[in-house]
């Protein structure tokens, strides 16, 4: 790579190079609803850094080459849960894959994720999957209220029980991984399945039967198959498979 004068400078003051660039190309899967009738591939080559990530190159490519290009992203930081897509064949959160991570030898695919409605380029209609997260009630239901100035008490042990599954950000990068959720528009999904989870097993919650029954449906946690592919896809490590068996065992003893 052929330094420039502020990278010479870089050199001669601090005796060390500048960290380098590469070219990378991307393959997008693009698609106008008044334009295509089908998605189409299109290949851009954008300058990044190692360091940079999934979502810097698409920042790059609407900014600089095509302001077309659409997608969601909010927080950037891996908690809004915006930017879930499929990244070479995975669903990945853009704004935490990092280019180092790929193998930047080949052109890098990028997709929306899978199972839901597709609006635009990497934008898919969302309705669906919140239609299911809604369905399990996923809010505390208590019976009654706690003393005047004082809150509902909770041990570490009990917190313990339900905490990874309050990790979710509700990217739907679990739901949409799910090949069951792929061929079956009626299935809750792993997403709204470990929401359920998180408030079964929550000692100050008295709604638990209900969404136990909810979910001990044919289209609710029975249509699993156990494929792993939902824990593989969390961008938050939540052991997403391990909750939905928690939930099939809550409805066998109830």
């Amino acid at each position: 790579m052929t330094l420039v004068a502020d990278d010479a400078a870089v050199v001669e003051s601090t005796g060390e190079a500048p960290i380098q660039s590469y070219l990378v190309t991307f393959n997008i899967r693009r698609f106008d609803p008044e334009v295509d009738a089908e998605p189409r591939w299109v290949d851009y080559d954008v300058e990044l850094y190692p360091t940079d990530r999934v979502l810097d190159a698409l920042h790059k490519i609407k900014w600089e080459v095509d302001g077309s290009l659409t997608f969601r992203r909010s927080c950037a930081h891996g908690i809004c849960g915006s930017d879930a897509m499929r990244i070479n064949g995975r669903n990945r959160l853009a704004c935490k894959t990092l280019i180092k991570d790929l193998d930047i030898s080949k052109p890098i695919y990028v997709e929306a994720i899978k199972g839901l409605p597709l609006e635009k380029d990497l934008i898919v209609d969302m309705e669906p999957f919140f239609a299911s997260y809604r369905e399990v009630q996923p809010f505390l239901i208590a019976n009654s209220k706690p003393e005047p100035g004082k809150e509902r008490i909770q041990s570490i042990t009990e917190r313990a029980i339900f905490d990874d599954t309050t990790k979710c950000i509700l990217c739907a990068a679990c739901t949409s991984s799910c090949p069951v959720f792929w061929t079956d528009g009626q299935y809750f999904g792993p997403a709204a399945i470990v929401n359920a989870h998180r408030f079964i097993f929550d000692s100050r919650d008295d709604a638990g039967d209900v969404r136990l029954d909810i979910l001990n449906d044919k289209e609710g946690v029975w249509r699993c198959r156990t494929t792993f592919n939902c824990t593989e896809a969390c961008p938050r490590g939540i052991e997403v498979t391990k909750a939905i068996a928690e939930v099939k065992q809550a409805i066998l003893r109830h």
